[in-house]
């Protein structure tokens, strides 16, 4: 069995707000709320609550990267310093821990910077080509409903959406 992506495009957030209300009591059995992604140019102080809070696993990449990057500091300026024409003088040891903290803060910045940028354009979809159901009056004055549906569901999503004033509906299968 297939899946379809629905883009269904609102006048302004109170027609969509409407919708996603009647999404929530059930009006439509085969759809969820958490399938439901908006779409809108504007931030809108409501969405998430309609919504609801929606999951970010952004943050635990961010610590895997300071936690790499510590650890990976340590074990690099250690192996340098070790390999380096090791020539002890005077009791000073091979590896000073206080000067390798900053280069290791350092690394745990890089490295935490860097593991966030890149997840977020993973997890964001930017990276990926996973479809082209996109409108260019989103980014202007409409805000976008997007919904994923079964093949026997499709019929009666889109007459919901019609139903409940959409401007435009658009399709692409998955």
């Amino acid at each position: 069995m297939s899946n379809h992506r629905l883009l269904a495009m609102f006048k302004d957030f109170d027609d969509a707000f409407e919708v996603v209300d009647k999404i929530k009591g059930k009006a439509l059995s085969s759809v969820e709320i958490d399938d439901v992604t908006m779409m809108s140019p504007i931030e809108h102080p409501d969405i998430d609550e309609k919504l609801g809070d929606r999951p970010s696993n952004i943050a635990y990449f961010t610590l895997m990267g300071a936690i790499f990057g510590v650890t990976f500091g340590f074990f690099f300026l250690a192996a340098a310093q070790a390999s380096f024409l090791v020539q002890p003088q005077g009791g000073k040891p091979v590896i000073a821990l206080p000067t390798n903290f900053v280069l290791m803060y350092e690394m745990l910045i890089f490295f935490a910077v860097w593991t966030t940028v890149i997840t977020f354009l993973g997890m964001s979809g930017l990276l990926s080509r996973r479809g082209t159901l996109y409108s260019e009056k989103l980014t202007v004055d409409e805000i976008g409903l997007v919904v994923e549906v079964s093949d026997g569901d499709l019929e009666s999503v889109k007459s919901f959406f019609k139903e409940n004033r959409a401007l435009e509906i658009r399709e692409e299968k998955v």
